[in-house]
C-alpha cells in the first residue's frame, strides 16, 4: 500500500507540473499544430478500400514532447463510424524501452482517456505529441494512470475514439474507434505485440462510456479481438439524470457539452428544434469547445436558459436522444470488473446500479464495486488500485468465478 501511495503521489506531482509546463514551456502550438491543422490527420485518398483496423499512417514521437525513456509513435487508422462512413481515426501508442520479461507476449492496455471534447485540439493525441494549450488538461491528468501501465511493462494505445467529427456522447462511433484502436495498435510492428499478448481494456468517466460501448459490440464489430480483461469507472449510465444533476451547479459546462453533442450528432432527432434562438447560437460558439473550456464558460448556468420552454432536460428530444446512448442492450462477454462512488458528485450512482443489474440479468461475467470514497475524481485515483490488480491478474491467467459479485 505505501508503494502505491507512493507512485501515485509521484504521479499527480508529475501531472501538475505538466499542466503548469503548458503555460510556461516555450513549445508552442506554431510547433505542435492542432490536428485540424496537421496534414498527417488527413484522411488518405481510397480510405473506403482499407479494412477497419488498417494502419494508414504512422510516425514517430517524442512522448509529451519530452525526453521520456518511452517510445511513442502516432497511429492513424481506418475505423467506421456510427452513420456508416469510412473514417480516419488516430491512436498514439506507447511502449516502455526495457524488454518484455514475463510469460508470453507483452501485454497490450487499451486506455480510453475521457475525451469531453466537441473538437480535435482537446483529443489525446495532440497532448500525448506534446501540445501546450489549455486543451491538454484531460489528457495531462491522466498521465499518472499511463505512467503506471509503462512502469508495469505494458505496451498501452490511447484513441481518439470520437473521431475526427469529435463525436462526444456517441457510443458505436466511439467504440467503433476504440476496437479498431486495438486493431491497429496490434498490427503495428514496432509496438512488438503478438499472439502471445493479452489484451486489455481500461477508461474512467468518458473513457468508460467508450470502453463498454466497445464491449458491447465486440462481438459484432471486432470477434477476433479477445480481452483477458476490462476495468470501468465512473460510468456514465443514465446521460439525462448526469445533465440534471449537474444542471445549475459548478459542471453545468458539462450538462452545456452533453446538450451541444447530442443535438450536433443527430440533427433529426428534434432536440435543435427545442432550442431557442440562444441554445442554436450555443451550438456553434462552442462547436470546437473541449470539457474544461465549458466548465470553465458556463459556471452555474442553467439549461433552461437555451429552450424553448422550461424542463428542457425532460423534453421529450433530450430524453429519446440520451436514450439512444444508453449502455446495457446486451452484456459484454469478457470479464469485466466496474467501480463509481456511492457519493459521486457528477455521474448519479443510480444508474451504474441499474446498469450492473442489467449486465447480471443478462449473465455477464463482472465484478462491480459501489466506492465508499466520496467524490467522482477521488474515487477515479483511490478505486484505480483495484482495476490495476484485477488487470494485472487477468493478465496473468490468474483464474476467475464465473458471475457477478457486487458490493
Amino acid at each position: 500500500m505505501h508503494r502505491t501511495r507512493s507512485w501515485w503521489r509521484m504521479g499527480l506531482v508529475a501531472a501538475v507540473a505538466l499542466i503548469a509546463a503548458a503555460v510556461v514551456v516555450p513549445q508552442t502550438r506554431a510547433q505542435i499544430p492542432y490536428p485540424d491543422d496537421d496534414p498527417f490527420y488527413a484522411a488518405p485518398a481510397g480510405l473506403g478500400d482499407f479494412a477497419n483496423g488498417d494502419v494508414l499512417n504512422s510516425r514517430p514521437i517524442s512522448v509529451l514532447g519530452l525526453p521520456l525513456p518511452v517510445a511513442g509513435w502516432q497511429v492513424q487508422y481506418r475505423s467506421t463510424d456510427s452513420t456508416g462512413a469510412a473514417v480516419a481515426d488516430m491512436a498514439t501508442v506507447l511502449a516502455p524501452l526495457l524488454p518484455w520479461l514475463g510469460p508470453g507476449g507483452r501485454p497490450l492496455l487499451s486506455y480510453q482517456v475521457a475525451e469531453d471534447s466537441l473538437g480535435t485540439r482537446c483529443a489525446p493525441s495532440y497532448a500525448l505529441r506534446g501540445g501546450r494549450d489549455w486543451s491538454i488538461v484531460n489528457t495531462v491528468l491522466d498521465v499518472p494512470f499511463l505512467a503506471e501501465l509503462l512502469r508495469r511493462g505494458w505496451a498501452v494505445v490511447v484513441s481518439d475514439y470520437e473521431g475526427p467529427q469529435s463525436r462526444f456522447f456517441d457510443g458505436v462511433n466511439s467504440g467503433r474507434g476504440v476496437l479498431d484502436g486495438v486493431r491497429a495498435a496490434k498490427s503495428f510492428p514496432p509496438l512488438g505485440i503478438t499472439e502471445a499478448s493479452p489484451i486489455g481494456a481500461w477508461g474512467y468517466s468518458g473513457g468508460a462510456f467508450a470502453t463498454l460501448w466497445a464491449m458491447e459490440q465486440r462481438a459484432g464489430y471486432a470477434p477476433e479481438l479477445w480481452f483477458a480483461g476490462v476495468t470501468a469507472g465512473g460510468v456514465p449510465a443514465d446521460i439525462a439524470a448526469i445533465a440534471r444533476q449537474i444542471d445549475g451547479e459548478t459542471q453545468a459546462g458539462l450538462a452545456v457539452l452533453i446538450l451541444v453533442a447530442l443535438a450536433r450528432n443527430d440533427p433529426g432527432s428534434g432536440l435543435i428544434d427545442a432550442l431557442n434562438q440562444r441554445g442554436r447560437d450555443l451550438l456553434a460558439q462552442e462547436a470546437q469547445a473541449c470539457g474544461a473550456d465549458l466548465v470553465v464558460r458556463h459556471l452555474n448556468r442553467h439549461m433552461d436558459e437555451y429552450g424553448n420552454e422550461p424542463n428542457l432536460l425532460w423534453h421529450p428530444a433530450f430524453q429519446a436522444a440520451t436514450r439512444k446512448q444508453e449502455l446495457g442492450a446486451v452484456a459484454p462477454d469478457i470479464p469485466l470488473y466496474m467501480y463509481h462512488s456511492l457519493g459521486d458528485d457528477i455521474i448519479p450512482v443510480a444508474g451504474y446500479t441499474a446498469l450492473v443489474d442489467r449486465y447480471c440479468a443478462l449473465g455477464a461475467n463482472l465484478t462491480a464495486v459501489h466506492s465508499a470514497i466520496p467524490g467522482h475524481n477521488p474515487a477515479a485515483v483511490v478505486e484505480s488500485v483495484g482495476a490495476l490488480n484485477y488487470l494485472s491478474d487477468r493478465f496473468a491467467g490468474v483464474p476467475l468465478a464465473n458471475g457477478c459479485v457486487v458490493r
